[in-house]
C-alpha cells in the first residue's frame, strides 16, 4: 500500500487502471470504427476485411488464456500488460507499412495476440480491486468509454480531412499510450496468506472443468450470441453509413452516441447490478439486440440509427457487465485472470470469429440486410440468457 495509506493506495490503483482502460478503448474506437475503411483504402474487399478482423479472433482462442494462465502463475500481471503493450504498438509500426492481404494478415495476427491478451487481465487487476479496496469497476471502466468517444470524434475529423492514412498513425499513437499507461500501473503487492501452486491457477484439468460447467456454457451462450451480434456493426458498420452518403464525422458521432450511453450506465453499474442481477442485465442486453438489430436491416436514416445506437447501452454494456460479474464469482481470485480470458477468448475469440467471417459473406450479399441475421443471434442470446437467469447458484 502507499504512502498515503488505504485511501491513497486505493485512489493509486484506481487512477492506474482507469488509464489503461483509457489507452485501451482510444485504440479500440479508432480501430473498431476505422481500420475497415483504412483496410478497404488498401484495396481490401468485403471477405478479405472480415477474414483480417475474423483470423486474430480465433487466434486469441489458444493464446490469450495461456498468456493469462502465465500471468496469474506469476502473480503480476503488470509485467505482463508491459510487455503485450509495446508488442502492440510495435506490431501497429508494421501493419502501417502493410500493403496486400496476407502481410496486412500477418501484422494483424501479431497486433491480436497481444491486444486481445491486454483486456482481461486489465479487467482482472480491475476487479482484483474491487474485491480487495471496494473500488467501482464501472467508474473505471468508464474512462475507457469517455476515451473511445473521444477517438471516434477525433478518427471521423482525421479522415475526413486527412484520408484514412490517419487511422495508422492515430492507432500508432495510441499503442504509445496504452504501453506509457501500462508503467504507471502500481506493483502488485504480495498476496496474503499461504498459497500453493494448486491455488496460484486455474490448471488445465480446472479449466477444462469451468468449460465443461452447464452454467458456465449457458454463460458463453448467453453472451457470446449477444456480443457476437455486433459483427456486422464492429466490421461494416462504418463502411455502410459512408455508403448511405453519410460523412466520417457523422460515423464518429453515431459510434460516440453509443459510447456515450455506456458511461452513464458504468458510472452507476454498481446499483445496477446489484438491483437488477447479473443474469437478467445480460438477457436485458439480448431482448435489446433483436430490436437494435432489426431495426438496422432497414437501413433506417440518420435520426432513427441514432436512436438505435443509444441501445448500445443494453446491448453490449449491459451484457459486458453482467458476464464480468458472473466470471468473477465462477472461480477463486488467484485463477481469476485464466477465467477471463477463457471468457474472453470463447466470446470474444471463437464466438465474434466465427460472426465476422459469416458477416462479410452476408454484408457482401445483402448489404444492411445482414444486421437481420444478427437479430437471430440475438435471439438465442436472449433464450440462453433466461435459462441462465433461472438456473441460479446454489449457496455454498
Amino acid at each position: 500500500m502507499s504512502a498515503a495509506g488505504p485511501a491513497g493506495g486505493r485512489l493509486s490503483l484506481a487512477a492506474g487502471v482507469s488509464a489503461l482502460f483509457a489507452a485501451f478503448f482510444f485504440v479500440a474506437g479508432v480501430s473498431l470504427a476505422y481500420l475497415p475503411v483504412w483496410l478497404d483504402w488498401t484495396g481490401l474487399g468485403p471477405r478479405e476485411i472480415a477474414v483480417v478482423t475474423a483470423v486474430p479472433l480465433f487466434v486469441r482462442v489458444v493464446v490469450t488464456p495461456l498468456i493469462a494462465a502465465a500471468a496469474d502463475r506469476a502473480g503480476d500481471h503488470r509485467r505482463f500488460l508491459i510487455g503485450l503493450s509495446w508488442i502492440v504498438a510495435a506490431a501497429l509500426g508494421a501493419l502501417a507499412q502493410a500493403r496486400g492481404f496476407w502481410p496486412i494478415l500477418a501484422a494483424m495476427v501479431v497486433f491480436a495476440i497481444a491486444w486481445t491478451s491486454i483486456m482481461p487481465l486489465t479487467e482482472t487487476v480491475a476487479m482484483g480491486g474491487v474485491r480487495a479496496a471496494g473500488l467501482d469497476y464501472g467508474r473505471m471502466r468508464l474512462w475507457g468509454s469517455l476515451s473511445f468517444i473521444a477517438a471516434s470524434f477525433g478518427g471521423g475529423w482525421a479522415v475526413e480531412r486527412l484520408g484514412p492514412a490517419a487511422v495508422m498513425w492515430l492507432l500508432i499513437a495510441g499503442g504509445g499510450l496504452m504501453a506509457a499507461a501500462a508503467h504507471g500501473l502500481g506493483r502488485p503487492a504480495p498476496r496474503r496468506g499461504p498459497e500453493t501452486s494448486a491455488t496460484r491457477r486455474l490448471d488445465l484439468a480446472g479449466s477444462w472443468a469451468l468449460l465443461l460447467s452447464p452454467r458456465f456454457l449457458l454463460l458463453l451462450l448467453a453472451s457470446g450470441a449477444v456480443q457476437s451480434a455486433h459483427a456486422v456493426l464492429y466490421t461494416f458498420g462504418t463502411l455502410h453509413w459512408r455508403s448511405q452518403g453519410l460523412s466520417a464525422e457523422w460515423c464518429g458521432a453515431l459510434w460516440a452516441i453509443g459510447v456515450a450511453v455506456e458511461v452513464a450506465l458504468f458510472a452507476v453499474s454498481g446499483r445496477a447490478v446489484a438491483r437488477i442481477g447479473a443474469a437478467p442485465l445480460v438477457a436485458l442486453g439480448a431482448g435489446a439486440g433483436i430490436v437494435r438489430w432489426g431495426a438496422m436491416g432497414f437501413d433506417p436514416p440518420l435520426a432513427l440509427l441514432a436512436a438505435l445506437q443509444v441501445l448500445h447501452a443494453l446491448t453490449f454494456a449491459a451484457t459486458h457487465l453482467g458476464a464480468v460479474h458472473l466470471v468473477a464469482r465462477s472461480v477463486p481470485e488467484a485463477s481469476a485472470g485464466t477465467a477471463q480470458a477463457l471468457y474472453a477468448s470463447m466470446v470474444g475469440g471463437l464466438g465474434m470469429g466465427a460472426a465476422v467471417l459469416v458477416a462479410g459473406p452476408l454484408y457482401e450479399r445483402y448489404g444492411g440486410g445482414a444486421y437481420w441475421a444478427m437479430a437471430l443471434l440475438a435471439a438465442v442470446g436472449l433464450a440462453a440468457a433466461l435459462a441462465l437467469a433461472r438456473d441460479r447458484p446454489r449457496p455454498a
